[in-house]
């Protein structure tokens, strides 16, 4: 199945300038838990809650003078939007990552990957076998 089947469209994006109570409120209010930060509409780093509490509460960084660029991680990873299903879980292992951001054939940003998403497909098809094998047991 091709990524771009699974990706979510609605990506939830920001500039390298964007400050970090910004970035929080954002995260906040989009129920996201990461942020892609793009220039051009290419994805060039990410922002993940944990990011914020890593480096920001835990070092005691002022919030103030902190902006996205100090904090994400940059070049991330990401998925060409035709490739499949085993590619984004063999990059995601290989590369100890949660999140996939998706581009298309110019390297823009069309979509995100997450691991969550992966679980939700992988228990959509676990349900739906079960549903095979129930019929075709016997009765006991």
């Amino acid at each position: 199945m091709p990524v771009e089947n699974l990706a979510r469209s609605n990506v939830v994006t920001a500039a390298t300038d964007v400050s970090i109570d910004d970035l929080a409120s954002i995260m906040i209010d989009e129920a996201v838990g990461s942020v892609v930060i793009t220039d051009d509409g290419k994805p060039t780093g990410i922002v993940t809650d944990r990011d914020l509490v890593a480096n920001v509460l835990a070092e005691k960084t002022d919030p103030d003078a902190v902006v996205a660029e100090d904090v994400m991680s940059e070049d991330p990873c990401t998925i060409e939007h035709g490739a499949g299903f085993y590619q984004a879980t063999e990059l995601m292992s290989e590369h100890g990552i949660r999140r996939l951001p998706v581009t298309d054939s110019d390297g823009e940003l069309s979509g995100i990957l997450t691991i969550d998403d992966l679980n939700e497909l992988l228990a959509d098809e676990h349900q739906e076998l079960a549903g095979v094998i129930r019929k075709q047991r016997p009765p006991y």
